[in-house]
């Protein structure tokens, strides 16, 4: 049989069919006794395991049998399900997933799963086992070529920013003597040692473990810095009782960075009316099973729906051009024919956007399992409350927003909800909640990560801020609560006393903030102390295809996208008022200051300024600015065009279009204009 026709539908069919295990797996631990749960498992371990047979994998297919036969034994009642059990069939579906991503990559397949197979046998014939022996059994199979610890995609994130500034990425080895009696204290002088030249980025075991003494002799830590691994050795080994330092270079090349099941990476699906191929049968029959009436759906690659977004973003610019050539010629049965053309491809561009956008759910979906290891690593007990995964987003932005919304939900864990006692102390539930939540308005998506922990400190926060200079004493009174709070999203700043694996280092928040506003979105942050924290993400529905106002500077035409934009007015030269060296005026009782773009963009001028002024009010978060410009020219829908990699440097320009008459209007970054 000639597989490779098949091989990426059997990818992300494996995918589904794995992410629906993690899913039911989550479901069973909070519902042990509910044996339905495990008989949708039991049917994606089965159907899995026939595909992986049909395509020839079998290290894939024997491990998904072995892990069969525990659910098999689970929904005949002969064994109970137990959070022992459970570590098992987690870390079986964690090995079956880098088998996916290794066929994925090109490659074969194969894994060293024999610890997981004996915990299997092992609970198949109902053997005790110890926990610590069962979480052990996720970390002794690396992949060839893999490094020795396992990283998500946080770290893996840090690292490549790190590798990219010229850093070196080191896993060290640290092994004390037998006879060492303050181990926590050699860790310490480690940790201080490391610290001094560059950045801790994950311990095994945790921070808190090796604080509280509870290891052998041995630790391993992943540490970015620009000094060589013999500089390192040497500093660590004159640290008194220290036996061993083993320091090697991570090869970032061969360290996969976790794929997303719910993704569709390579493909979308979109939904048409089919007869399904006999030839797909084996490997289509789960998505069958689980929904008889569901609407048929084809395959098709990404990579097609782009190529006909181009293209209709090329029809979009004729057909602006056809409107003016029809506005001047004044021809009746024209101005039909154009309009017509006008509301079919309006038609039309809805359906292809609408083929690109992608649920939510696709990202959030793979949150429920991190929340749970790392509620397991940080000892506490968190509830993952998810409302809105239905709610679509271009796949551009999906693509983009998974990193941010980790690093928040990160955040919201270690920096927010606080351990159990603590929790009691304060008169609140032992369990923390987290709500992450998505919701449509107007042409944004709005993502809120809301927790019931903490809370931020503002006078911690403003102590930080002017010890690091990013305010100074006189001006920190003045602030308010929200200009605090969003203080933490600059760079490198950090309230944690203690760097953890979780956070703590100053790595993330920033890297939040720049990435959203590369989508064209904002973040805004509300808390009250003791309360909680809510993180707010606004994001644009599409990135392609967007609203603008058209204005002119003398003889230019610029665009300002209508998302940024609050109201347009005129005001007369009088208005004008001076405030700190800055021109302003009083708007509705608010100080704005004016941003003369012919200024900005060096517009060869003629004459003096006129009586009356032309401005556009826009804004970034709670600060505004008044776009002083020549004339309005209309609202328009236009095709966002990148600059090119030679002009992605230039200041408040975030792209350009083609207008109707053929000129070239660039549009106005509002973002880089509002400090």
């Amino acid at each position: 049989m000639e597989v490779n026709q098949y091989l990426e539908i059997f990818i992300e069919e494996s995918k589904e069919h794995l992410q629906a295990c993690n899913e039911k797996l989550l479901d069973l631990e909070k519902n042990p006794a509910d044996l339905s749960i495990v008989n949708d498992i039991f049917r994606s371990a089965h159907t899995l395991k026939g595909m992986s047979a049909t395509m020839g994998y079998e290290d894939l297919a024997n491990l998904t049998h072995q892990m069969e036969n525990v659910l098999d034994a689970i929904r005949n009642e002969k064994l109970t399900v137990s959070p022992s059990i459970l570590d098992v069939v987690f870390a079986a579906v964690d090995d079956l997933e880098e088998m996916v991503f290794s066929i994925a990559g090109g490659g074969d397949g194969k894994r060293d799963v024999s610890a997981v197979v004996e915990q299997l046998k092992k609970i198949e014939k109902g053997e005790e086992f110890g926990a610590e022996e069962a979480k052990s059994t996720d970390e002794k199979a690396p992949v060839s070529g893999q490094s020795e610890q396992q990283y998500d995609d946080f770290e893996h994130t840090v690292m490549q920013q790190s590798k990219e500034k010229g850093y070196n990425c080191y896993e060290v080895k640290v092994i004390l003597n037998d006879n060492c009696l303050l181990k926590a204290a050699r860790v310490f002088m480690v940790f201080e040692i490391l610290e001094q030249v560059g950045e801790v980025i994950k311990a095994v075991p945790s921070v808190e473990l090796l604080e509280e003494e509870k290891f052998d002799s041995q630790f391993h830590v992943t540490f970015i810095t620009k000094e060589s691994a013999s500089d390192i050795e040497n500093r660590i080994m004159k640290v008194s009782e220290v036996e061993l330092v083993d320091v090697n270079e991570i090869n970032l090349d061969t360290l996969k960075k976790k794929e997303h099941f719910q993704e569709a990476a390579a493909t979308v699906e979109v939904e048409v009316e089919e007869t399904p191929q006999e030839k797909e049968k084996t490997v289509r029959k789960a998505a069958k099973q689980s929904s008889a009436n569901s609407s048929k759906t084809i395959r098709v690659n990404i990579e097609r729906l782009d190529i006909l977004m181009n293209l209709f973003e090329e029809l979009v610019i004729d057909r602006g051009r056809l409107e003016q050539i029809s506005k001047e010629l004044n021809n009746s049965e024209l101005d039909d024919t154009v309009e017509r053309m006008t509301r079919i491809s309006g038609d039309l561009q809805n359906i292809i956007l609408n083929m690109r956008m992608v649920p939510v759910e696709t990202v959030f979906n793979r949150f429920p399992r991190m929340i749970r290891q790392l509620a397991k690593d940080l000892n506490k007990k968190i509830n993952l409350e998810i409302i809105g995964a239905e709610t679509e987003l271009d796949r551009t932005v999906i693509d983009e927003i998974g990193d941010p919304l980790v690093h928040l939900l990160r955040n919201a864990l270690d920096h927010g909800i606080e351990l159990p006692e603590k929790r009691l102390e304060k008169g609140k539930p032992e369990e923390g909640n987290v709500v992450l939540k998505a919701y449509h308005s107007g042409n944004h998506v709005f993502i809120e990560i809301e927790d019931d922990g903490a809370g931020i400190n503002r006078e911690k926060v403003l102590q930080k801020a002017i010890d690091r200079g990013i305010v100074t004493e006189q001006s920190a009174p003045l602030l308010t609560d929200k200009q605090v709070y969003e203080l933490i999203l600059a760079s490198g700043f950090s309230t944690a006393e203690t760097i953890s694996d979780v956070s703590g280092r100053g790595v993330g928040l920033d890297v939040v903030k720049s990435t959203i506003e590369s989508l064209g979105g904002t973040i805004t942050i509300d808390a009250k102390e003791g309360k909680g924290s809510l993180f707010s993400i606004q994001l644009p529905l599409t990135l392609s295809i967007i609203s603008v106002l058209l204005v002119e500077l003398e003889k230019e035409k610029f665009a300002i996208p209508l998302s940024s934009i609050i109201e347009t007015a005129v005001i007369k030269k009088v208005d004008i008022l001076h405030a700190h060296n800055q021109k302003v005026i009083d708007f509705r009782g608010k100080i704005v200051p004016l941003v003369f773009l012919k200024e900005i963009f060096e517009v060869p001028t003629a004459g003096e300024v006129e009586e009356l002024i032309s401005i556009v009010i826009v804004r970034k978060g709670d600060k505004m600015a008044a776009l002083v410009v020549d004339s309005f020219i209309g609202q328009q829908e236009i095709v966002l065009k990148s600059l090119g990699n030679y002009l992605n440097t230039v200041f408040a320009i975030s792209g350009a279009t083609i207008l109707g008459d053929g000129q070239v209007a660039l549009i106005v970054d509002c973002n880089s204009l509002i400090k």
